[in-house]
């Protein structure tokens, strides 16, 4: 009887000692800076923005200063990827490059990374009523108790190009979406940039598909003269993948830092007239 009970001690002193292990081998949990300095940015749109650029060492991007906002809704070092991968090995996107710009410009500030981007999804799931636009507005309702809000960025529209009437209509919808959103998350005129979609497009790849790339192309280009505090991150040069729906990983980190640099014109533009 005496074995039987220091048997059982033993087991439950391993497993105490594996439980003990396996907590000091979780990360912890990043250290906030004040919520002013926290500048957050909420990225939407579908599988470009969330990104399907290949990972390695050689196009990685430093993650200092910058956070992602986790499924859990907790803050984890802003590595990718951003998005969860959907495929083992993908997951680069545009979204690394364009924090790394705005840490860079200001030393100050750390960014925080709302990724909400889901592939293949209309433009009709994103507006109010859509299980997407809910699920964005909540996650950044929730994140906002850290830092303040800064900007959004959109990519989306390839799910859109497949007919005629949804991107003939893109252009109202798109605004009457970035309307609601804005009013919803109490954010008046937050900063918006959308990107437009891959001069690859439409391509003899996909048959049938995004037939209507242009036409929704040229609704994003004109956002701004209907949308106030928007402006348009061209993908004039970029590249695909061999799929030729997808930017590359060096496309999208140009793509990044080309989102960067419209945000900040528009941030400028914003402080200058207060």
């Amino acid at each position: 009887m005496q074995r039987f009970s220091l048997s059982w001690l033993g087991i439950w002193l391993l497993l105490a000692g594996l439980a003990g292990a396996e907590d000091r081998a979780q990360p912890a949990a990043p250290a906030l800076p004040p919520r002013e300095r926290f500048h957050l940015y909420l990225l939407i749109g579908q599988s470009n923005m969330a990104g399907r650029g290949q990972l390695d060492e050689e196009t990685a991007i430093s993650s200092a200063r910058v956070l992602k906002f986790t499924p859990e809704n907790t803050w984890a070092p802003g590595t990718e990827p951003i998005h969860p991968a959907k495929r083992s090995g993908k997951g680069a996107g545009l979204a690394a490059s364009f924090a790394r710009s705005m840490a860079d410009a200001d030393p100050q500030v750390t960014i925080g990374l709302i990724p909400c981007a889901v592939g293949g999804t209309p433009l009709a799931r994103w507006m109010k009523g859509g299980d997407l636009y809910a699920q964005a507005v909540t996650r950044t309702r929730t994140a906002l108790a850290d830092g303040t809000l800064r900007g959004i960025l959109w990519h989306q529209g390839e799910r859109d190009a497949f007919e005629e009437e949804t991107a003939r209509s893109y252009g109202d919808r798109l605004a009457g979406m970035v309307a609601d959103l804005r009013a919803d998350l109490g954010a008046g005129e937050v900063p918006l940039v959308v990107g437009q979609l891959g001069e690859f497009l439409p391509n003899p790849t996909h048959p049938g598909k995004y037939a209507f790339s242009k036409l929704v192309n040229e609704q994003l280009t004109a956002l701004p003269g209907r949308v106030p505090s928007a402006a348009v991150a061209e993908s004039a040069g970029l590249t695909a993948t061999g799929d030729n729906l997808h930017f590359d990983t060096p496309s999208l980190r140009t793509f990044g830092v080309r989102y960067a640099a419209a945000m900040q014109r528009l941030q400028n533009s914003q402080s200058s007239d207060r």
